[in-house]
């Protein structure tokens, strides 16, 4: 009996031992959570704010979410990364999505070379350290002032008193969803495949999501959109995100003022349908103080994200495994 005491007790000081290193495993980071890995809509600060106050060891798995074609993930050396060269990375990957271990102390950077996407914001700077304690993040090559811009939710346009009600409740369209207002990397129809399985009435809402400074919406004439021409539009609005109504009935069409972004594909064109209502010029949406999201409605972040940090428990699985069917034989 006293011998299996002494057994029971050398056991249970095994598996505390293994249950302790479980609590050290890795971490998966998933870089950007919902963002994924892109050109960011708020430049790099978006993936320098994401960094800030997460501690990365070594065994910690980096998480890049993109499609393949579209992104490039290289780790380079600061020089490169804070001159975004793409010439000589230390490693490159083109498949997403790619898991890179962090195996080695100290700081990493990692950029995407496709072109203009690391001056873009495309561009993560960390410092590993070897155990579990915090580490400070390496400052970017170009520190941010602000903190990016976050679109606030939509809010459901409410016509004024002048104005005859629609018949029913608009639906309330977050143009390109995660993509948000942009330059397109995927190609130059991305926005038409966008609004292809879409149904657009008089008294729909069209957010589009951008930060200040860096795109707009202008409404223009089909041939002004055919050709992108910036010169004369039917009206502009500069400040993201921005809510337009649609009142009238027919094409519409919209594109980006900024230089080649229209050429480049930042540009909608939609056919809606209904009866013309009289409603005020569109304009640029304020922060509600309670929003109300229709149920149709998909926030700009509407993705579910993997855990940001999930432990794994596949070192400790095996000798687990292992140590209790041993205990079973010996007590039996």
């Amino acid at each position: 009996m006293a011998r299996k005491l002494s057994t029971l007790v050398v056991f249970g000081a095994i598996l505390c031992s293994l249950l302790q290193h479980v609590s050290m495993a890795q971490q998966t980071h998933v870089v950007g959570d919902t963002l994924a890995w892109t050109v960011p809509n708020g430049g790099a600060a978006s993936y320098s704010t994401w960094a800030v106050g997460k501690t990365f060891v070594i065994g910690d798995v980096l998480v890049f979410n993109f499609r393949t074609g579209s992104h490039s993930v290289a780790e380079v050396s600061k020089g490169a990364f804070d001159s975004c060269n793409t010439s000589s990375p230390i490693s490159i990957s083109t498949n997403g999505p790619t898991n890179i271990t962090l195996t080695s102390i100290g700081s990493h950077y990692y950029l995407c070379t496709f072109p203009s996407h690391c001056t873009l914001g495309q561009k993560l700077a960390i410092n590993v350290s070897g155990s579990a304690s915090p580490a400070p993040q390496p400052s970017p090559a170009t520190p941010p002032t602000t903190t990016p811009v976050m679109a606030p939710a939509p809010s459901v346009s409410v016509a004024p008193a002048t104005a005859p009600a629609p018949t029913s409740v608009g639906q309330t369209y977050i143009v390109g969803d995660n993509l948000g207002w942009s330059v397109p990397t995927s190609g130059p129809n991305t926005y038409q495949r966008w609004a292809n399985d879409k149904s657009f009435k008089v008294g729909d809402t069209l957010v589009f999501n951008f930060v200040n400074g860096t795109h707009n919406v202008a409404m223009v004439s089909k041939a002004s959109f055919d050709s992108c021409n910036t010169t004369s539009p039917i009206n502009t609005i500069s400040n993201g995100p921005a809510r337009i109504r649609l009142t009238n009935s027919g094409e519409h069409y919209y594109m980006c003022t900024f230089p080649r972004h229209c050429s480049l594909g930042q540009k909608l064109a939609i056919n809606v349908t209904g009866t013309d209502v009289t409603a005020p010029t569109p304009s640029t949406a304020s922060t509600p103080s309670s929003p109300t999201v229709p149920s149709s409605d998909s926030p700009v972040n509407s993705r579910p994200a993997p855990s940001a940090s999930a432990p794994s428990l596949a070192l400790a699985a095996v000798p687990l495994t292992f140590l209790s069917f041993a205990l079973m034989k010996l007590l039996n």
